[in-house]
């Protein structure tokens, strides 16, 4: 690799918002891009996982910024996107991963409660949404900037009873091809991951050991998906190697489904 090669790639004190990186894919994304010389904003509900994550960047060598966030929460954000600018003075790159899937409970479409439908539609789409478009004075600014959706593989399942968070992922990959083209002018870039079934640290009642020997059987790599998995593609969607690369939808899960 020639150092002009090398350079595509180097994040080096870069600024990244991981929304949701208190554990599962957020935390492995962190996590790495501390490691690749980046410094991770982990935006998390849960204050004592997020600082437990900074923790592990640290121990590790790193640096990281724990902050406190709700993505469903206007105020939550602009409080996050304040606290960010005023201690590093730029906003380079935001992945909007937090969302809820783990702890829904599988049944048929007409059965879910519409509190519950709400819930995941402000959380899995209205927050990337506003997480977005906070950042844009930043990114605009700078006139560059990564933005990566965290969509999901099961999309082009189209699978069953979780039809709210199937519908919240779908929608993501329109906005981020939409949101391209209104940014690209800006030097930004917007793409998605679509990931398959990964398997974190994160207990999923909802798949059995018989169901997780299911979806493997699916894959051409039939080893289970883990969030180690994910990482390159996302620092690639995070560097200037991808600087021509938007509006896409990248699946990642192992061979299960086509473009």
């Amino acid at each position: 690799m020639t150092a002009g090669t090398k350079d595509l790639f180097d994040i080096t004190g870069r600024v990244a918002i991981v929304t949701g990186a208190g554990q599962g894919i957020g935390r492995a994304f962190a996590r790495a891009l501390a490691a690749s010389g980046a410094i991770p904003v982990i935006a998390e509900m849960n204050d004592a996982k997020a600082t437990a994550v900074a923790e592990e960047i640290a121990a590790d060598g790193g640096k990281a910024l724990a902050v406190a966030c709700d993505v469903s929460d206007e105020a939550s954000i602009a409080k996050l996107i304040d606290t960010v600018t005023d201690k590093f003075g730029r906003i380079d790159i935001l992945i909007n991963n937090a969302g809820i899937f783990s702890t829904l409970e599988m049944r048929p479409f007409d059965q879910i409660p519409v509190a519950e439908w709400e819930r995941v539609l402000r959380v899995n789409l209205t927050g990337p949404f506003l997480c977005a478009r906070a950042v844009l004075p930043a990114m605009r600014k700078q006139k560059r900037g990564r933005i990566i959706n965290m969509a999901s593989g099961a999309v082009r399942l189209g699978r069953p009873n979780y039809l709210h968070y199937i519908a919240t992922k779908s929608a993501l990959i329109g906005m981020s091809l939409s949101m391209s083209r209104e940014l690209g002018p800006d030097g930004i870039t917007v793409n998605a991951i679509l990931p398959g079934a990964t398997f974190t640290e994160i207990e999923r009642k909802t798949v059995t050991p018989a169901q997780k020997e299911k979806i493997i059987a699916m894959q051409c790599i039939q080893r289970a998906e883990t969030p180690t998995d994910l990482v390159g593609t996302m620092l690639f969607l995070a560097s200037d190697a991808s600087e021509f690369l938007t509006g896409q939808s990248i699946n990642l899960d192992g061979g299960v489904t086509g473009s």
